[in-house]
């Protein structure tokens, strides 16, 4: 049996890799798959990689690109989601902000530095045309962490993905202003270049697991209902959420590195490009 360790947000987007790893479907290949969950999101889980703390994480596209060209020791091997994450753009309740314009100047929750939340900032002032420099920013860590320092005023907005924070806008603690597409596909897998070296079957056999149930998720019984029961929303929005998306079998192409590339590089967010043979592998 070997052991790999794997690392994602608790969202619905992972569902796919509990139900295969509850199933027994890796320990069937002899592969022990150790899940953890990370709510501070892929800041987090690109330190985890860098530290040797995961093997594997399930990953924002953006983040992680940023990552591996400023040196992260990792390769992207699969596209996971292919459609985009659609970033909800949320204010506390009572807020004095109305509309997406009145936010231009005013300072944004993050979970981490290099944090989607943060990376996302920088894609919609560019959607906006407002000065990137201007953007100011809190550490906030977590949802929990956005609810405070919205609430109580030490941040004026917060970016996530929507249908993970529409229980919030619900209780009436968020109201959504705006909603913000990532540009690309919004999830891939990403993994240490150690344990790609010691260990592609294995990697590879994980790929080919994931990717069958990722093919029949979607058709699977009461799959509303169980998403609604692990992740405490409505059943009428995770039909919605699960027309929206899409899971990938596929290797992330060229084309769509460049693209992620160039708008990062665009953005200030990256420095350089890397080519594609270091930021994705074969496997």
């Amino acid at each position: 049996m070997t052991t790999i360790r794997i690392a994602g947000v608790p969202e619905h987007f992972n569902l796919p890799w509990h139900l295969a790893i509850e199933n027994g479907d890796f320990k069937k290949a002899a592969i022990d798959l150790k899940w953890t969950d990370v709510p501070e999101g892929t800041g987090k889980m690109c330190q985890m990689l860098r530290d040797g703390s995961t093997d594997i994480a399930i990953i924002l596209t953006e983040g992680i690109v940023k990552d591996i060209t400023a040196g992260n020791p990792s390769k992207i091997v699969q596209v996971y989601v292919e459609t985009p994450l659609i970033w909800g753009i949320h204010v506390a309740a009572q807020s004095k902000y109305e509309n997406l314009g009145q936010l231009e100047g005013t300072k944004a929750a993050i979970s981490r530095i290099g944090s989607g939340s943060q990376l996302m900032a920088y894609v919609n002032a560019g959607n906006q045309n407002w000065d990137a420099n201007s953007l100011s920013f809190e550490i906030v860590n977590t949802i929990d962490g956005a609810v405070t320092a919205l609430t109580e005023g030490t941040a004026d907005y917060f970016m996530w993905e929507r249908f993970m924070t529409q229980p919030l806008v619900d209780k009436g603690i968020f109201r959504r202003i705006a909603d913000c597409p990532t540009p690309w596909p919004c999830f891939v897998i990403a993994v240490r270049d150690e344990i790609l070296e010691k260990e592609p079957q294995i990697i590879s056999k994980i790929l080919e697991i994931i990717n069958c149930n990722t093919l029949k998720f979607r058709e699977l019984t009461n799959i509303v209902t169980k998403l609604a029961e692990r992740f405490h929303q409505k059943e009428e929005d995770l039909e919605k959420w699960l027309a929206l998306t899409e899971w990938s079998q596929n290797q992330l192409s060229e084309n769509v590195l460049n693209n992620v590339q160039n708008q990062l590089l665009e953005l200030g967010i990256i420095d350089k490009k890397s080519t594609f043979a270091e930021i994705v592998k074969v496997v």
